[in-house]
């Protein structure tokens, strides 16, 4: 008897300690704590934005969320895992994207073994609160495209193990928290489509950062001297950038895409950009570049595959080692005040590349002040074989019956006798 009195004092002590019973029977086996948080979140949602047949339409307390998982009364929205204690708890929380609209602010975010918080594509508003702090296991935070405003909460930063964060297309304002530093587990980081303005924060911190995406905001000053290496792309098109692009890129030795569209960058485009080890992609149109560097090896052992660099200020002849680069098959260098003969390289480059290299499928030369004929590997060149524009220059003939001088008259004698070279 002395025994089995022991046991029942055991049990109700650990019961006690732990916070949570543990009876024989009991019908609940979702932590109540985790019930709250799931019942404060629904009760934020503005009811008429509440579809039926979506996730939240289905949430229905008088059961227990966790047991009733995918029944009729909790078809979808979470998903739970049964803890050591026996019982089970929210884990994650992925709505659907029905179009609901409410606020997170009455939401305590007491619902520590969270790990996924998802509830893109809806019409949530008002700031990101802080007391999202409380989700220590974080590993996800998707908020895209909501209407979601104000400034991003210092808070965010504290979470160790967040791997992907997804804050683009919402109306968020004000600078990019210097807290992000301290995201150590990042992989991929995507704060486009919203009003942030400032600098770019140094990002050096970050070892495990794969893909950034800061496009379509308010961004100025320089870009930063330090950025994790582990980057594999870099989207930062259309901000107020300014100054030069930094030697350090050179050193991001997994970079694949980079992206510096639409700012106000100057001054030369670095040859390290045409010997980069990985880089694939480079797309720097609607910059005020004026000349492009020339490369000790030529470009010869470049990986680029696509470079933009229209509307810009180059000025001077075409680069010649551009159509030696053996991967580079599209081409863009439209709009800018290029002048001199189209030397013949680019001509073969897009005819009869020759083996091992890939040919031009896009040349687009348009917009310029190029004079001279006509180079003739370009005249055999046929309709739908390559997207080729030499419209708008300043070329001795460049008949309409050729599809690369439609588009745009050659520009007139006058035009092309005023200096574009100071």
């Amino acid at each position: 008897m002395a025994a089995l009195k022991f046991f029942i004092s055991s049990v109700f002590v650990l019961a006690f300690v732990v916070g949570t019973w543990v009876l024989p029977g009991a019908e609940s086996k979702t932590y109540w704590g985790d019930i709250e948080v799931l019942k404060q979140l629904k009760n934020g949602v503005d009811p008429s934005s509440v579809s039926p047949g979506s996730c939240l339409s289905s949430w229905d307390f008088t059961v227990d969320p966790c047991d009733s998982l995918f029944s009729e009364r909790f078809t979808c929205g979470f998903r739970c895992d049964l803890t050591v204690s026996g019982l089970s708890r929210v884990t994650e929380v992925t709505l659907d994207s029905a179009g609901y609209a409410g606020s997170l602010s009455s939401t305590s975010w007491n619902i520590p073994y969270l790990q996924i918080l998802d509830l893109s594509n809806n019409f949530f508003s008002g700031s990101i609160p802080g007391s999202l702090a409380n989700l220590t296991r974080l590993t996800r935070l998707g908020l895209s495209r909501n209407t979601f405003s104000g400034e991003i909460p210092l808070a965010i930063g504290s979470f160790s193990s967040l791997e992907e964060l997804y804050l683009d297309n919402n109306n968020l304002q004000g600078p990019i928290p210097s807290s992000f530093n301290n995201l150590v587990s990042l992989k991929r980081l995507e704060i486009q489509s919203n009003h942030l303005s400032g600098e770019l924060p140094e990002l050096g911190s970050l070892k495990n950062l794969y893909f950034l995406d800061a496009s379509n905001n308010a961004i100025s000053g320089y870009l930063p001297t330090t950025l994790p290496s582990s980057l594999i792309q870099i989207s930062m098109r259309n901000n107020t950038i300014e100054g030069t692009i930094p030697q350090s890129l050179q050193y991001l030795s997994f970079l694949q895409v980079l992206d510096l569209s639409h700012n106000k960058l100057t001054d030369s485009v670095p040859y390290f950009l045409f010997t980069h080890p990985s880089l694939q992609q480079l797309t720097l149109a609607f910059n005020s570049f004026t000349s492009v560097q020339s490369p000790s090896n030529l470009g010869t052992q470049s990986e680029l595959i696509a470079f933009d660099l229209s509307n810009n200020e180059l000025q001077g002849w075409l680069p010649p080692f551009l159509p030696l680069m053996p991967k580079l098959s599209a081409l863009s260098l439209e709009n800018n005040k290029l002048s001199g003969i189209i030397p013949v390289q680019y001509a073969l480059k897009t005819v009869v590349p020759g083996p091992g290299i890939a040919p031009f499928a896009r040349l687009l030369l348009g917009g310029n002040y190029l004079f001279g004929p006509i180079p003739r590997a370009l005249l055999v060149l046929k309709p739908g074989t390559a997207n080729v524009s030499l419209a708008d220059n300043c070329l001795i003939r460049c008949p309409l019956r050729f599809f690369f001088c439609q588009g745009a008259d050659q520009k007139s004698l006058t035009a092309c006798k005023s200096p574009v070279i100071p």
